[in-house]
């Protein structure tokens, strides 16, 4: 089957390098998604992979710091992320490149738009690090700007979870999964799936986002091939 978009930007959480419940990282979860990530290659779409920062440090929680000073914290957070998950995937054979919106030319290039694309076009695996390289902001909301940038055919959110829920499904039994859902309901429904400031933008650019679970080997080529998996937020 071939895949339904020619280029993705995958958005993962810093946990999704760590067990669960866990911090830091556990070599075995990011093996796996570096396999998950080589997949996606091999069916020839162009991915590219927004990182958070939340296994190392929450910046948002960070008691006794001023928000400015934890999202920079967060932030270099994502780029340690992002160097463990391209070295693996490098000794796995794939070409990468790491590309971060705080510049640090000694670990990696600074993102520009058309070097980015030009590494996609290019078949290697690009990483996005550092946010937006701006305090106040989500690395959802740096999925969301870099994924228009680029000009992706989707944004794909990869959770803990099979999809978006009326409620948490860890915690309810009878939580109820949504299979499709339009921007404005998950704005209107606050239902925490990426943050208001990022919906917007998808909406505003009419980008899709496919929310689904990580954890669960060959979803990530699924949701490229656009099988049915998990909640589809559009119009």
């Amino acid at each position: 089957m071939k895949p339904k978009y020619k280029r993705v930007l995958l958005k993962i959480s810093g946990e999704g390098l760590c067990a669960t419940g866990s911090k830091g990282f556990d070599i075995d979860e990011i093996r796996f998604l570096a396999r998950e990530l080589i997949s996606v290659r091999e069916t020839n779409t162009q991915i590219g992979v927004v990182i958070g920062g939340g296994n190392i440090v929450r910046g948002s929680q960070l008691s006794g710091i001023n928000q400015p000073t934890g999202d920079y914290m967060g932030m270099l957070a994502t780029v340690i992320n992002a160097l463990a998950l391209q070295d693996v995937l490098e000794s796995m054979g794939a070409e990468t490149r790491v590309l971060t919106a705080i510049p640090m030319e000694a670990v990696a290039e600074p993102f520009i738009r058309r070097r980015c694309i030009r590494h996609m076009e290019k078949g290697r695996i690009v990483i996005l690090a550092g946010g937006t390289g701006n305090p106040h902001f989500t690395t959802d909301t740096a999925a969301a700007l870099r994924a228009t940038e680029i000009k992706a055919d989707a944004l794909l959110k990869a959770t803990k979870v099979d999809g978006v829920f009326t409620s948490d499904p860890h915690k309810d039994a009878n939580a109820k999964k949504y299979e499709k859902l339009a921007y404005l309901d998950v704005i209107n429904q606050k239902l925490k799936v990426m943050d208001s400031t990022a919906i917007s933008m998808c909406m505003e650019n009419k980008l899709p986002i496919i929310v689904f679970n990580l954890k669960k080997a060959g979803n990530i080529v699924k949701a490229v091939k656009g099988e049915k998996i998990g909640t589809v937020i559009s119009d």
